[in-house]
This record gives structure tokens, sequence and C-alpha cells, in this order.
């Protein structure tokens, strides 16, 4: 085995109480369970662990952000470092895609005989896809791309999440008998009425990934860019020598400051309007890009973007942070008077993303539900105002991580199971 991951084993305290899994990671996998089989050698017993509860061990070891998660609540962190829960999940996860253990995947047979659809190819629908697969479900994933993955293919960048990684991980997942129908777009050349007549249920796991707006003077200017139409589409503009703004602090923000930084810009500033620790980004993404050379200026806020047809400054203003009566984090308020100017070629708006307005306006009027922010309205099993329609992931609001989408599409797997199977022994 490797030394460094036997070392990592060592380290676990395989505490009773698990507030790794417990607290701390989304999907609940065992934790201590799974690194006590790796400590003994026993590689392939640690991915049937980990299998009851995820399909995407190799992606989310490497880059979940751990220290909010699993190795934030490691009782070790405590009072030094946390065990490396995510690079032993990596591990065991690699082992199985060198070893073929997928292949012996055994299936309840639960659903044999129903046929669901999934739409779209991301986390969510993978997850989904895979767990109804393995109770005997005819899967159909309909991507509208020409590769499955979504933002982990069209997003995360390869020095984050190795694109040969990523793709033997897909290939293991479609192994278990799913099937693709790629260029299938819902609200285009897909129509959810006619999925309706063929499946017995339907989850919708597409994302959100239309780019928010700060809703600022100067947005509409030439060289304004979204974040993750950014990292989706790969369109970017010749950095060489440029200074770019990046404004945001999530990991979005950082994939986009790293990735332009390595393009060759001549300056990349992070602008974040809270503190450093207020950052919802990864500790080590933040440390990373500082390694790159991207600067970062906290407590300040856009207010501006100048230029005549294109962007050639932008006006900040820096802020204070103060809780308001009633809240239990503080906020950023503008200093007033503090304001100053910076040159800038490029800005690039990485606040946060929203599913496409047209596409959700068409479900509405299908009868699907949205809630008053705007997502579809699901309820604690993941079921929209429709029966046979669930939903999760970006576009029903959940929480914005890769692990937190795959647990949304594991839980709508179950309900689906549950409604399908209970059915069968009603007829």
């Amino acid at each position: 085995m490797n030394e460094k991951i036997q070392k990592y084993t060592e380290y676990c305290l395989n505490c009773p109480m698990k507030p790794c899994s417990q607290k701390g990671c989304p999907l609940n996998n065992d934790i201590p369970a799974f690194i006590k089989q790796v400590k003994e050698g026993n590689i392939e017993e640690a991915y049937k662990i980990l299998s009851k509860t995820t399909v995407l061990g190799s992606v989310c070891g490497r880059i979940c952000p751990h220290m909010k998660q699993c190795e934030g609540s490691c009782v070790r962190g405590i009072k030094g470092e946390p065990v490396q829960i995510g690079s032993i999940e990596a591990f065991v996860f690699d082992e199985a895609l060198k070893n073929g253990w997928y292949k012996n995947t055994e299936k309840t047979h639960k659903l044999d005989g129903k046929k669901v659809a999934v739409v779209g190819g991301g986390p969510a629908g993978l997850t989904c896809s895979a767990f109804l697969a393995k109770s005997g479900a005819d899967v159909t994933i309909y991507e509208k791309y020409n590769k499955l993955g979504g933002i982990l293919e069209h997003g995360i960048p390869e020095f984050r999440l190795d694109k040969d990684i990523l793709d033997k991980t897909i290939e293991a997942i479609l192994s278990l008998c799913i099937n693709v129908e790629y260029g299938k777009e819902l609200g285009k050349n897909l129509d959810l009425q006619e999925l309706e007549k063929e499946y017995d249920a339907i989850f919708l796991g597409f994302g959100a990934n239309i780019p928010s707006k700060m809703n600022i003077p100067g947005e509409e200017l030439e060289g304004v860019y979204g974040g993750n139409s950014l990292l989706e589409n790969g369109n970017h503009p010749d950095y060489r020598g440029k200074k770019v703004a990046v404004i945001g602090g999530g990991n979005v923000a950082m994939d986009c400051s790293r990735t332009i930084k390595r393009l060759g810009a001549d300056k990349v500033y992070v602008i974040y309007r809270r503190a450093e620790k207020q950052m919802p980004a990864e500790v080590k993404e933040i440390a990373e890009a500082k390694e790159e050379g991207v600067e970062f200026l906290f407590q300040n806020n856009i207010v501006k973007i100048l230029g005549d047809k294109k962007v050639e400054k932008i006006e900040c203003i820096r802020t204070e942070l103060v809780k308001k009566e009633g809240e239990t984090r503080e906020v950023p308020v503008n200093i007033e008077g503090s304001n100053y100017v910076m040159d800038m070629d490029y800005v690039v708006m990485a606040v946060g993303s929203c599913p496409e307005k047209e596409l959700l306006e068409k479900l509405e009027q299908s009868g699907i539900e949205l809630n008053k922010w705007g997502y579809i309205q699901v309820d604690e099993n993941h079921r929209t105002s429709n029966p046979k329609i669930y939903a999760g992931g970006d576009l029903a609001g959940d929480k914005a991580t890769v692990a937190w989408a795959s647990r949304a599409g594991r839980d709508a797997a179950c309900t689906i199971e549950d409604a399908l199977s209970s059915a069968q022994v009603i007829s």
C-alpha cells in the first residue's frame, strides 16, 4: 500500500461518535469504518463500505472542501492536523477503478422492469442514475453536451481534477447498464411531457450555471465575463500582460483566478467584500491561489465598472464587518468615502449562479411549481409538485458543492425506489 496513505490511516482514532461522518460529510460516508479497513489492508472492503453511500469517491476525495466538511469535523483537528480523509477516499476509489471492483456491484432487482429518465449528467444525475441502476431500474440519462460530468467536466479546471480520473469514474458508473442520450436539452429537443409518457419516474438534475449579476454600473461593458460561463465554455480572451479582477469568494472565483493567472495575466485580483476567514472557498484553494501569484483584496467591494465601450477601470469601496441586531453573522458595510479606482482590463463576476430562467418558466407552465427564490419546489423527499417528477442539485436550490449535489441525487433515487417498488407491490 501507499506509505503515505498508511500513515494517514494510522492517525485516525476511529471515533465511535463519528463527527466526520455524521456532522461533516454531506453523504454521511462511514469514514471511520472504511479507514479501518484500509489500515488493515482490506482496500476492496473499504470500497464496498464507501459504495453504500457514494459513487464519486475519486472525485470528492480530490475536490471537496474537506476543511469545511469531513476534515473540519475531525477530532484530531481540535489540537492538530485532521486526518487526511479526502486523500484516503480518493486512494480507495482509484484502486477500485484500477482493479475493476465496480464490475462486481450487486443489484437488488427491486426495480426490474421500471424505467427512469434522468435529465442532466452532472454529480446529482450521475449519482441518482447509479443508485437506481443498482436497484435494477432501466435508466437513461439525457445530457445536453457530448460528454457527461456537468460541472466536473465543464467547470472544474484540469489542474484540480484530472479528466482521466473523471472519465474512468463515469465509465464505471455507466457500466451499471445505464443508457445515455447525448445532445438532448430540456425545452429544446427534449420534451418533459413526452418523457412522462415513456418513463415511470423522472429526475431533473441539470445544473444552475447562468452567472449571477451584481447589477452595478458598467456591468454591460465589453470585457466583463461571468465566471461560470468562462469555466464552462473556455472562451477566454487573451489575458497576457493584462490586469483582471475576479469578484467573489467561492471556489468558482478561485478556479477562475488560478486559470486566468496560468493563461498569462500580469495581475489577477480577487475582490471579496468579507474577511478571508469568511470565504466559502476551500482553504487549500485560497492558499494555492496565493502561491500562484493571485492577489486578494479582502473587505473590498466593487461598485462600478468604468470605460467607454470596454473595461478600463473599476471603482471599489472598502468595507467593515458589522454584526447587526438579530443577525448571527457579521455583514459587510461600505465605509463611506473610502472609494478608490484601479486600472483594469477584464472583470470576472464569480458571485453565484442560477438556473436558466426561460427553462424554469417553461417547467412552471407545464405544472412544476417554483419556490419564492425561483428554484424548483421540492419536498424533503425531492418530489416536485408532479408526483412523477423529482429534482435535486442546483436547480432545486441545494447547497452548491459536488457532495451535496450527489447527496440530493442519492436521496432522490431512494425515494424513487420506494415509490416504484411500492407501486409494484400494489399492482
